[in-house]
C-alpha cells in the first residue's frame, strides 16, 4: 500500500505552509530521508523528507500552493499503485470550483464588462489568467491580460493582480465604473482628496504622458510576490498601526560603561571561557532587568484587559534575507549576561539560515530592534502587537556632556527610541522606564551585581 507524505506541523502556531518547490518529481525513485520538497511557513523554510523508500507516485499540490498542515501532499509506493484513497478531496474540490468560477467569470465578463482591447503581450510571456485573478481584476477595473504573470509558465495569478492594485491610484466609484466600461485611462494621481482619481480626471482614447494605462514591459520591472514571511510582516505592521495608539519618545545614554566592559571582556573573556559579549547583548540584558521594575511595559494589550507578565521574554529583531524575524529569549530576566549572549546567538544564526523553529519566534513580552550598525541615530520602531512597548537602539555618536568642573566634553552616546501603545501605557510610566534604563546602562557594572 502506498505511503502518504504529510504536510508537517511546524510549531503550534502554524496552520498552513506554502510549497516553495518540489525537489523530486512524480515518477522519481526516492529513498527514505530524501528531501522531496521545500516548504515555507510565515517564519522560516524547511525541507519535507520522504518517510519511506519507493517511487514518488504523485504530488497532490503544485509549487506556490498554500496547504493546511497534516494534509497529504504526495504519495510514495510501488509503480502502478492506486493513490486515489490518499488524494485529498479538498484538492479535487478546489479544482472543480476553480473551473466553475472561471466559466462564470468568463460569462459575466462578456455580458457586463466591455473591456478595452488588451495590449499585445510578447509571445511566451504568459499563458492566461487564473479565474481568481480575472475576477479580482474585473472588480478593480484592471486589465489582467496586460499584467506580467508570476505563476507557472507566466500565468497571471491573484497575487499579480493584488500587486497591481497596490500600485494603482485610488478611484472614486464613478471613475471605477467608467474604467470598467472601457475607452478611458486613469492618471497616477487625481484631483480628489488624497490624490483620488475622479471621473473628470479620466482621459479618453490612448494614454497621454503621465497616464497609467498598460503595464510596463516585463524588461523594465519585476513583480515580487508578497507571501510567506513578507506577507506576514506586511499584515502585522499594518494591523499594528491600525489597532494601536503609538507614541514614541527618545533619550540617549553615555556608552562609556558598556564600552569599558566590552573592552575588558575582549581582552580577558577567552581565558575565562566567556562568549563574545556585544553591545547589543548588554542592552538586552539591561532592558530585561529594568523591565522587572516596570511591569507596565512588560505586557500585552488584548482589548478588554492588559496582561502583565511576571517573566520577561525579550524578542530581538534579526535582519535576514527573507525579512525581519524576531527570535525570543525566554526568561531573559533570570539569565546572566553570559547565558543571555549564548542563548541569543544560536537563535539569530538559525533565523539568518532560515532554520528557525516557529516556537522560537513567539511568546515575546517586549521587543528590541537595533539599527545602530546601519548608521541610524534615531527612528520610530513599530509595535509588535499585542506587546505594549518596543525599544529602538541607534548607533554610536558623539554628544556633549558637562563634567564636574563645568567643562563641556564629548563622549560616545547611543540613542534609544521607545514606542508604546498609549491605550495601555501612559507617557509618564514609559518615560520613567526609559530614564531607569538609561541609568542602568550608564552604570552597567552595578547592573551585573543584581
Amino acid at each position: 500500500m502506498a505511503t502518504p507524505v504529510l504536510m508537517p506541523k511546524q510549531g503550534n502556531s502554524v496552520e498552513s505552509c506554502i510549497i516553495v518547490q518540489w525537489m523530486k518529481n512524480a515518477g522519481d525513485q526516492v529513498n527514505e530521508g530524501d528531501a522531496i520538497c521545500e516548504i515555507e511557513t510565515d517564519k522560516s523554510t524547511f525541507e519535507v523528507e520522504a518517510p519511506t523508500s519507493g517511487i514518488l507516485l504523485e504530488t497532490f499540490f503544485a509549487a506556490d500552493d498554500d496547504v493546511p498542515v497534516m494534509i497529504n501532499i504526495a504519495a510514495i509506493g510501488e509503480a502502478g499503485e492506486d493513490v486515489s484513497a490518499l488524494r485529498p478531496s479538498e484538492a479535487a474540490d478546489a479544482t472543480a470550483v476553480e473551473e466553475k468560477v472561471e466559466e462564470q467569470v468568463a460569462v459575466q465578463a462578456a455580458a457586463q464588462v466591455a473591456a478595452p482591447t488588451p495590449t499585445a503581450v510578447p509571445a511566451g510571456a504568459q499563458v492566461g489568467v487564473s479565474p481568481r485573478a480575472r475576477q479580482l481584476a474585473a472588480s478593480h477595473a484592471i486589465q489582467a491580460d496586460q499584467l506580467a504573470g508570476s505563476g507557472p509558465e507566466g500565468r497571471v495569478i491573484e497575487r499579480d493582480v493584488q500587486a497591481a492594485i497596490a500600485n494603482s491610484p485610488t478611484l472614486s466609484a464613478a471613475a471605477k465604473q467608467a474604467l470598467q466600461a472601457g475607452g478611458v485611462h486613469a492618471p497616477q494621481q487625481g484631483s480628489g482628496i488624497g490624490g483620488m482619481v475622479l471621473q473628470d480626471d479620466l482621459a479618453e482614447g490612448a494614454a497621454s504622458a503621465g497616464m497609467a494605462t498598460a503595464a510596463p514591459s516585463a524588461a523594465n520591472y519585476q513583480d515580487i510576490p508578497v507571501k510567506g514571511i513578507r506577507k506576514v510582516i506586511a499584515e502585522r505592521m499594518h494591523a499594528s498601526l491600525q489597532n494601536s495608539a503609538q507614541l514614541t519618545m527618545s533619550s540617549s545614554f553615555c556608552a562609556e560603561s558598556l564600552q569599558n566592559y566590552r573592552k575588558m571582556v575582549k581582552s580577558q573573556g577567552e581565558s575565562l571561557g566567556l562568549p563574545n559579549i556585544t553591545i547589543n547583548d548588554m542592552i538586552v540584558y539591561a532592558a530585561a532587568k529594568t523591565l522587572k521594575r516596570h511591569p507596565q511595559l512588560n505586557a500585552h494589550f488584548i482589548g478588554s484587559s492588559i496582561r502583565q507578565f511576571s517573566d520577561v521574554h525579550v524578542g530581538v529583531a534579526v535582519d535576514t534575507d527573507r525579512g525581519l524575524l524576531v527570535p525570543v529569549v525566554k526568561h531573559a530576566d533570570k539569565m546572566s549576561l553570559s547565558e543571555l549572549s549564548s542563548t541569543f546567538k544560536p537563535l539569530a544564526v538559525s533565523c539568518i539560515e532560515g532554520k528557525a523553529s516557529p516556537d522560537d519566534l513567539q511568546g515575546g513580552t517586549f521587543t528590541i530592534t537595533n539599527l545602530g550598525s546601519l548608521g541610524i541615530e534615531t527612528f520610530t520602531p513599530v509595535l509588535n502587537v499585542p506587546e505594549v512597548a518596543i525599544l529602538g537602539v541607534g548607533g554610536l555618536q558623539l554628544k556633549p556632556y558637562q563634567d564636574s568642573d563645568g567643562e563641556v566634553i564629548f563622549k560616545q552616546s547611543i540613542a534609544l527610541s521607545l514606542t508604546i501603545d498609549h491605550q495601555a501605557v501612559d507617557g509618564a510610566p514609559a518615560a520613567r522606564f526609559l530614564q531607569d534604563l538609561v541609568n542602568t546602562l550608564e552604570h552597567f557594572d552595578l547592573a551585573l551585581a543584581e
